[in-house]
This record gives C-alpha cells, sequence and structure tokens, in this order.
C-alpha cells in the first residue's frame, strides 16, 4: 500500500543495530495524521518502544531521527529536523532540534524517520541515499571530531554535499550532555541525546538525496504559502527581522539584560554589567565576516565568525548563539568574548552541549567560591569566577570525563549528589536538565515555562514572548481584551498558565511540522490557523483545515509527552524550580526583588491543560477526548490518572 499522504518521503528507516540490519518500511498514516510528525510521532514511538524500567544508555532505549511535513518543503523556515530517546541527563522525556540543510536531506534521500535500536558490536555509521540506507564501519572515524569526521565521509562517498549527524569524542566517552553536531557548527544539543548514539556504537548519520517531495495541491498550497509568507513580511516584524538578519541571536544579550534576565554568576543574578564586552554590537563590528541561513529559511540569522589573531584565533566557522555567549560568557563572569568563541567551537567539534557545559562550570566556580571544593578537588585549577584558562581546560577534561571533568560531565544534579553537603544548592535544574539562558525572577511565564517543560529547564517548548516584546494587538487577538494588561506584565503571575498553556500547544505543531520558532516566537507571526492553512492542501490530510482539529492535535501531542514522564514518575512535586530560582529573590539589577509565583502560575495551568491541580496528572476524560484511551488505561493501572 502507497502511503496516501504527500509532502512526507512516507517511510522510516528501523535500524536494529545489533543484527545489523536496516528495515525499511511505511509510516503509520494514522500516526501521520493524529501526530503530524517531528516531534509528535516521535512521542507515539517512543511510548510503544520505551517505559519505566529502560535504561537511557541500554540497548533497549531507541534514538529517533525525525522530519516533519514542513521539513524541506517550500516554506520559510523549512530546514529543521529532530532527535528524541529517553535521555540520559535526565531519566524522561529527551528531545532536541537542529537547522541546517540535514533533516531536508534525509527527506529527499527518501526517509521521514530514523529509528535505531539496539547496540552495534563495533562502531558503525548509517548512510542513506535515495530511498536505500546501509551501516557502514565507522572504525576509522571513531575519535575523530566532527569537522574531520563530516569530511572524511564526504571523501568516501565522493560527494561534497552530503549532509551529516555526527558525534564527537564527547559522545563516544559517555559525556551526559554530548550533542549530535549537523553542517559543521549546528548542534542538537540538549539532553543528552549524543550520548544515545554514542552508546549504540553509532559514530554518524550521513544523507544524500535526489527524490522529490509532492504537494497533494499543489495550487493551494503554494497559495496558502503565499499567504503565511506575506504575514512575515508585514512592515510591524521588520525591527525584529533587521536585528535577526544583523546580530543573530546576539542581539538577545543586550535585550535580555536590559530587563535583567541575563544568568549571571551561575544564576546569581540577571544582570551583567560587562555585557556590553560579549553583546551584539562587539561582535558585529569586529569578528562576524557573513551570514547563513537554513535551508528555505527567510530570516537567516546564523553569522559566521572569524578571530584573526591571539591565542584564540579561528574561523571562519559559525558564531556561537546567545545561549552559548551566556553560558560562558555572564554566567561565570567571563567578558572575554574570544574565549567565549573558543569554548563554543571546541564543544560543537568535541560533541556537547554549550549550555549544559557552560552552567557546569559555572556551577563549579561557584563551589570553588563557596569553598565546597579546593584545588584537591579540581585537579589543581583555580576556578575563581572568570578564570579563563581554567575553564578552557575544563571543557577538555569534561570531553574526556577526565578527573573533575569526569564530575561535571554528569550535569549539575548528579555532580551535586557526588560532591554532597550543600553542592545542591547551586545546582540550578527541573529535572536535571541545567536552566537555559532565561530567569524566572524577571519573567514570571518563564518559571512555569521551565516546571512544565517535558525534557526540563528549557524555554523552547513553551517561552512566551508576547510579554518582553510587547505586542499588545497580538495579545488582544488572541486572549480576551481584560487580559491583556496582565499578561504584558512580565511581573505579573496573572493569566500566565493560560499563556504557556496556549504557546505548548503552538510549538507541539512547530516541533512536530518541523519548522523554526523564528517566526512563532520572534517576531511571533505564525499562529494556530498557519497549520490550519497549509497543512491540508501539502498533506490531502482534510481534518488538518478544521482549526478544532489543529487544536486538538497540538493537545494530543503534549498530553502524550506528559504522560510519558508521568509514567517514569514525574508528579507536580517535580514540576518545580530550583531553591535559587524560586526562594531567592533577584539581588541586583532592573528585576531586584522578583521572584515567580509558581503555584498560581501551575494551577491555571492545569486547569487548562486538563490536569488534576494536586498531582499535575491527566483527567481520564480529557485524554479520551483527544483520543489517547491507550494512555488512559496504561496510566490507570499505575494509579497515575486524575481522580
Amino acid at each position: 500500500m502507497t502511503f496516501p499522504y504527500k509532502g512526507y518521503a512516507g517511510y522510516y528507516a528501523e535500524v536494529d543495530l545489533t543484527k545489523g540490519k536496516v528495515h525499511k518500511r511505511e509510516m503509520e498514516k494514522e500516526w501521520a495524521r493524529l501526530y503530524l510528525g517531528g516531534t509528535g510521532v516521535a512521542a507515539r514511538i517512543l511510548w510503544e518502544e520505551t517505559g519505566p524500567d529502560t535504561d537511557p544508555l541500554s540497548p533497549e532505549n531507541v534514538l529517533i531521527l525525525g522530519t516533519g511535513p514542513l521539513t524541506g518543503v517550500m516554506f520559510s523556515p523549512s530546514g529543521r529536523m529532530m532527535f528524541a530517546a529517553k535521555g540520559p541527563l535526565t531519566g524522561v522525556w529527551a528531545e532536541s532540534h537542529v537547522g541546517g540543510f540535514f533533516g531536508p536531506e534525509v527527506k529527499y534521500a527518501g526517509f521521514d524517520f530514523v529509528i535505531l535500536k539496539g547496540r552495534s558490536p563495533k562502531p558503525v555509521y548509517l548512510f542513506l541515499r535515495d530511498g536505500k540506507a546501509e551501516l557502514l564501519d565507522a572504525s576509522h572515524l571513531w575519535g575523530k571530531e566532527t569537522d574531520v569526521t563530516t569530511d572524511m565521509i564526504r571523501e568516501e562517498h565522493k560527494d561534497p554535499e552530503i549532509e551529516t549527524g555526527i558525534i564527537g569524542p564527547a559522545g563516544e566517552n559517555g559525556v551526559l550532555y554530548s550533542c549530535i553536531t549537523v553542517d559543521r557548527y549546528r548542534a542538537a544539543g540538549r539532553a543528552g541525546l549524543g550520548t544515545v548514539m554514542g552508546s549504540k556504537n553509532v559514530k554518524a548519520i550521513a544523507a544524500s538525496g535526489s527524490l522529490g517531495l509532492e504537494a497533494h495541491n499543489m495550487d493551494k498550497y503554494l497559495e496558502a504559502n503565499d499567504v503565511e509568507m506575506q504575514k512575515l513580511s508585514d512592515p510591524i516584524w521588520t525591527d525584529s527581522l533587521t536585528s535577526l538578519r544583523k546580530y543573530g541571536t546576539t542581539d538577545l544579550v543586550a535585550i535580555i539584560n536590559e530587563i535583567g534576565r541575563l544568568p549571571t554568576k551561575n544564576h546569581w543574578t540577571g544582570f551583567y554589567e560587562d555585557a556590553d564586552d560579549i553583546g551584539p554590537e562587539i561582535i558585529a563590528e569586529k569578528y562576524r565576516t557573513g551570514q547563513e541561513a537554513c535551508h528555505g529559511c527567510e530570516v537567516g540569522c546564523k553569522y559566521v565568525y572569524r578571530v584573526k589573531d591571539g591565542k584564540f584565533a579561528h574561523g571562519p566557522a559559525g558564531g556561537p548563539e546567545y545561549e552559548t555567549i551566556m553560558a560562558f560568557g555572564s554566567n561565570c563572569l567571563n567578558n572575554d568574548i574570544e574565549s567565549v568563541f573558543h569554548m563554543g567551537t571546541r564543544c560543537d567539534l568535541l560533541g556537547m552541549d554549550t549550555i549544559s557545559c557552560g552552567k557546569s562550570i559555572g556551577f563549579a566556580m561557584e563551589l570553588w567560591e563557596k569553598g565546597i571544593i579546593t584545588k584537591k578537588d579540581t585537579d589543581g585549577l583555580d576556578l575563581s569566577w572568570g578564570n579563563v584558562e581554567s575553564m578552557v581546560e575544563l571543557v577538555e577534561k569534561i570531553a574526556k570525563r577526565d578527573g573533575f571533568g569526569d564530575v561535571l560531565s554528569k550535569g549539575v544534579r548528579k555532580a551535586a549528589e557526588i560532591i554532597g553537603g550543600d553542592a545542591w544548592m547551586y545546582a540550578v535544574h527541573v529535572k536535571g536538565l541545567e536552566a537555559s539562558g532565561q530567569d524566572p525572577r524577571a519573567h514570571q511565564s518563564i518559571g512555569l515555562t521551565y516546571a512544565t517543560n517535558a525534557r526540563g529547564a528549557d524555554h523552547l517548548r513553551s517561552l512566551s514572548s508576547l510579554e518582553e516584546l510587547g505586542y499588545p494587538e497580538i495579545v488582544k487577538a488572541r486572549f480576551d481584551d481584560e487580559k491583556t494588561d496582565a499578561i504584558l506584565d512580565i511581573m505579573s503571575p496573572k493569566h500566565k498558565g493560560e499563556v504557556v498553556w496556549d504557546i505548548e500547544d503552538l510549538y507541539a505543531l512547530v516541533d512536530s511540522a518541523v519548522i523554526c520558532k523564528y517566526g512563532t516566537m520572534w517576531p511571533p507571526v505564525y499562529y494556530f490557523d498557519t497549520f490550519s492553512n497549509v497543512i491540508s492542501p501539502l498533506t490531502g490530510m482534510d481534518e488538518w483545515a478544521q482549526p478544532k482539529f489543529v487544536k486538538q492535535a497540538a493537545e494530543r501531542i503534549n498530553h502524550l509527552r506528559r504522560a510519558y514522564n508521568h509514567r517514569l514518575g514525574i508528579t507536580r512535586k517535580e514540576e518545580n524550580l530550583p531553591r535559587r530560582l524560586l526562594k531567592e529573590p533577584m539581588p541586583t539589577g532592573p528585576s531586584k526583588g522578583g521572584l515567580p509565583d509558581l503555584d498560581e502560575m501551575l494551577d491555571e495551568y492545569y486547569d487548562y491543560r486538563g490536569c488534576d491541580r494536586e498531582t499535575g496528572f491527566p483527567k481520564k476524560e480529557k485524554l479520551e477526548e483527544l483520543g489517547l484511551d491507550f494512555v488512559a488505561k496504561d496510566l490507570g493501572k499505575r494509579k497515575m490518572l486524575a481522580k
């Protein structure tokens, strides 16, 4: 039977690594209709394939590479794809998204998803080309950094157009926050999915394809696409788009510091006095040499940098994003931007998440300041704030899991357990994932976003940018008029439960389609109507033209991810914030005195989500309404349904 929907390649590459076999099979059409692709379909696969007893680093875990119907088609931005697994850093749901050209190339090679199962007895890499998939020996690639590996694979196949997703030495060595580096300097960074790939002895996935994609109704799809592109070109978004094109995400260093939300000194405060030294202007004026865009993107936020001389001379190379600058910069009281470039690039080449790596180093620096650790613990390194030499050495030691680097390679939660004493007080994480570059004491909805995010303290599953960017007309169009003032007040907890619920559902569609957050977050152009406009003429799934079906699909995806975590023991107790962000008022800066009112926001969020306030568990009738009867049955047996 031929896969009935367009916009998809229509196939999985299901890889049995233990036996060295690859099976090409048709994607489930009902899963495409109900979960769309990307995150949604990955959630269903993980629900079926893994459970409470699955060790994230065992052969029983599965690693999923996923695309969506908007990956690689004529839509801006359409260059993204995702990875998912049970996470080794957190022990719960883990997903990570990345742009570039790899995702589209996987679809052009004939596959929507790759599912890696088991463990290979020797290092291998998976090669996809025009409907075929094969496992090839990677023994000669093992131990190589990501850029060298890319070059070697391209040379082997005499094809410079091959796109790759690769782990570096950190993933091979079992660093719990190792990433999958794509197109040399982009990364599926968070939650340790490179670690899962390394545990399976898979060095890389490479793709080269020439297979085309079709639309169900090309004329109507192009018409709908044109409507969405016209939204993006509205003059109201000019300033935001100009900023992204000129500075990339580095502009956020200045914007976020201005409102006192820039994590500084291991989240001690949200205001960094030396922010200009690591901010957008100095990068643009002194180091920026060019600009790039992911596949099909009208924005082009990725910049290229070069450090011409000195000990950190390097480039041209892909420049670090805001989160990397924060993690190795303000977070560690380091205003040496050239060292930030260096550490960010080393993480790309070694294959490590820059956020978790920088936050682990900042955590260690605060323990040093408090006297909880000394040179006896740190292999003789002086971890005083801003000590660039020690930071640079720690990055390498973490990747090798050498000495104190081995402790930090496990992330702040586990490192605090190993160190003991009061170390836990300075470990800033949720569900084991180090907090990204936002501070909820300066922006209430960030606190709720961190708490409810299925993968932990991260902003990319439900960040509401409406408050800080100040678009009253957008807020009025999406919510009741009388709520506008409270919603636009970043320090007010009022109505933030509704806002986060709404954005979380929107992002579920973004992550399943799969497209970039720029266009839905900054600037907030695309909304639910975007998906009801474009998905149906692209795919031929008639229900996706109905706004109610689109919203229910988003809720279905979110409830399935949440249920996956409930099955692992996650309750309201775990949907919390670390002590520092919940109990210590902001000490300095524009948001001085701020604290999130998490309980009020959680209560409202659970009401909108259809969950019990006391436990966070879903209500049976909500799951059944969304067609998740199999989830209700499973959670009911485990007594994880709301009473």
